[in-house]
């Protein structure tokens, strides 16, 4: 969908509910296979938005105490999302506890450079520093550089490297964290 540039001035970013888990399934599939499917087999892929991304998986995710969801819309519809999750951790990789991941950050492809990734990023941020979280961790894929490039702008570091199973394909994340409080 071809949205103007006028449309990010009535970007509103709120706590995803039980009822917008049809339509941040539909997003989430999308956007993940946008983002990464002309990078990889599509099997892997399908496997994986298989268990990742269904209505019943977000709704459970909506409704999980430890998970919160941002949803950066306009006009109604979704132009981005932002997930959290309270106290995970690489176990292998030291961070100051407690943790809050952002474990998935995404904005559809026909809003990149309007600036609502910052945006987003910047409500996704001011949660994680509302909790009792010290850091703010995410991982990225190693072969996605427009993404490590924003989160690097946004003040995170790399600390580190995990793994990440797409499917049956062994993937390498970069785990990028920011300090919440010093």
């Amino acid at each position: 969908m071809a949205l103007s540039g006028t449309d990010t001035d009535q970007l509103t970013i709120r706590i995803a509910t039980c009822d917008d888990a049809p339509a941040l399934a539909e997003f989430a599939e999308r956007s993940f296979r946008d983002t990464f499917g002309c990078d990889n087999v599509e099997s892997d892929m399908a496997q994986y938005v298989a268990h990742a991304f269904g209505d019943e998986t977000q709704r459970a995710e909506l409704t999980e105490s430890r998970r919160v969801v941002l949803l950066a819309e306009t006009g109604g519809v979704i132009a981005g999302y932002a997930q959290l999750m309270n106290d995970s951790a690489p176990d292998d990789i030291a961070m100051e506890r407690p943790v809050l991941e952002l474990e998935r950050f995404y904005v559809a492809h026909e809003w990149h450079g309007r600036g609502i990734a910052q945006q987003l990023m910047a409500r996704a941020t001011e949660a994680a520093a509302r909790s009792d979280a010290a850091t703010l961790w995410l991982a990225a894929w190693e072969r996605n550089p427009r993404a490590i490039a924003f989160y690097l702008k946004s003040g995170f570091v790399d600390v580190g490297s995990r793994l990440f199973l797409l499917g049956s394909d062994r993937q390498t994340d970069r785990v990028m964290s920011r300090l919440l409080r010093s």
